[in-house]
């Protein structure tokens, strides 16, 4: 199949996949004789996987050491795959932590001001915004 089929397959598109390509995470199984890039089915499967870690919050390198797995199931344990995504909910973890202090810190700045239309001389959240940095 052609990337346009790829496309419309995979839910991915054409220049995504052609990242990928260039990633070194997804391969067209051959070239046409007008150089075309031609995809096959295990070509859609892998496109569909690398979808499948994207969606779950898998980085372009977690996702290619899952596809190495994937690929070579007889020389990997499935430890592997496991320490891969434990440390995926690590970082994301610590990324929520970080996300909910934005917040909060976002709802105190909300909190202080009135939102009149005074000049914003008087803007509680730009003078203590001030004088935090």
């Amino acid at each position: 199949m052609k990337i346009s089929e790829l496309e419309k397959k995979s839910g991915i598109s054409a220049y995504t996949l052609r990242y990928y390509e260039k990633a070194g995470l997804l391969r067209a199984s051959q070239r046409s004789s007008n150089n075309y890039r031609e995809y096959s089915q295990d070509d859609l499967s892998t496109a569909k996987f690398i979808l499948a870690c994207k969606q779950s919050g898998f980085s372009l390198a977690e996702t290619s050491s899952l596809l190495a797995i994937k690929d070579n199931k007889d020389k990997h344990v499935c430890a592997e795959a496991k320490e891969i995504t434990k440390n995926k909910i690590v970082q994301i973890s610590e990324q929520i932590k970080q996300l909910e202090n934005m917040q909060n810190t976002l709802k105190k700045l909300e909190k202080i001001c009135n939102g009149d239309n005074k000049s914003a001389e008087f803007c509680s959240i730009i003078s203590t915004l001030e004088k935090d940095h």
